[in-house]
Order: C-alpha cells, then sequence, then structure tokens
C-alpha cells in the first residue's frame, strides 16, 4: 500500500522524506536509522541523496541553534564531550569531523553541537558532514534495499546484519584513512616536508 503512495507521487514522496529526515536530525531523534533503512526499502537508490542533504540540513540547524541560541544550554549537555573532542576541532576541524562522521565514535547529535561550540566554519562543518556521512548512508541505503527485496519474497529481514563486520569494516577503514591527513601533519610537525 505504502509502496503504491510513493510510486504515484514520487517527487512529493522525496521531498516529504528529505524534510522529515531533516526534521528528526534537528531534533536529535533517535530514529534515523530505521528511516535510512525505510527510505531505502521504499524509496531506493535516490533515498542515498536524500538522506545525506537531510541529513546535512538538520545537522546544520543544530549547529546554528548550538551557536546562537542554545549555546549555554548545550555547552552544558555537550560538556562531557566538549573536554575529548573541542581540541581536535581546534587543529584539524576538517579532516577531525570527517573521521567522526565516517566513525561515528560519538552520538550524531553532540558531533552537531561540539563543532558549534569551537571556531569551526559553518561551511567546513556542511562540507565534512556530507561527505562523512555518504559512505555509511550508502551502506545503510543498501541493507534497506535488501530487506525490500527479502520482505518482498515473504522473508523475515535479520537486523543484526547491520552490526556485522562486512558492514562495519569498510567504515572503519573510511574513518582512518579520513584521519591521515591530521596523523601526517602530527609526524611532519616542526620538520621540513
Amino acid at each position: 500500500m505504502l509502496s503504491y503512495v510513493v510510486e504515484e507521487h514520487l517527487w512529493l514522496s522525496y521531498l516529504i522524506f528529505m524534510l522529515v529526515y531533516a526534521v528528526i536530525v534537528a531534533f536529535s531523534l533517535p530514529i534515523a536509522l530505521p528511516l535510512t533503512l525505510t527510505g531505502g526499502a521504499l524509496l531506493g537508490w535516490p533515498a542515498i541523496i536524500l538522506v545525506i542533504c537531510g541529513a546535512t540540513a538538520g545537522a546544520g540547524v543544530v549547529f546554528i541553534a548550538a551557536r546562537s541560541f542554545f549555546a549555554d544550554l548545550l555547552r552544558t549537555r555537550a560538556g562531557p564531550f566538549m573536554a575529548k573532542l573541542g581540541a581536535g576541532f581546534s587543529r584539524n576541524s576538517f579532516s577531525y569531523l570527517l573521521a567522526l562522521r565516517l566513525i561515528p565514535a560519538a552520538p550524531f547529535w553532540v558531533v552537531n553541537v561540539v563543532p558549534a561550540l569551537t571556531n569551526m566554519r559553518l561551511g567546513t562543518f556542511l562540507l565534512a558532514t556530507f561527505i562523512g556521512i555518504a559512505p555509511g548512508t550508502a551502506v545503510f541505503i543498501s541493507v534497506g534495499r535488501g530487506f525490500d527485496h527479502i520482505l518482498a519474497a515473504g522473508q523475515t529481514p535479520d537486523l543484526s546484519a547491520l552490526t556485522s563486520a562486512p558492514i562495519i569494516t569498510p567504515l572503519v577503514g573510511l574513518g582512518l584513512l579520513a584521519l591521515l591527513p591530521v596523523v601526517f601533519r602530527r609526524l611532519t610537525n616542526g620538520q621540513k616536508v
């Protein structure tokens, strides 16, 4: 039934999905992963760009709010993470944020708030977020597409696949790759290259 509605109103479905995704990220609601899987199952491969754009827009809203209206409140809420992450953002904000997006070592909302409380620029934040969430989004949309095929065959999907090595290993590898510029800079600090 729902897939029929999506097919009949494809472009409207795309727009609504992306806006809902942005709102969910902006309010830090813990349903982004199920929504991503659902987007993959219902909308197919175009859901990759819809999720990336929606999540980046929502993260941008949080960043702006954290920098202006809610700075004091969010500084208190992010306090324990601020001490751990703040120094990394001060040294190399783009690579550091990119690595945190590729390897989700901290909650997504924290990685939206902490950079806003540093001197990171909004454009840098948005670019690193857009690039950094792309690989994971593609993996989860692919899993959602697989669920769609499994459900169409009348079988029950197994969610434990999301924590399996074939899903996690490439994401960790991408995150480590993003840290190479930081490691290189640290190794060559003070040395002529």
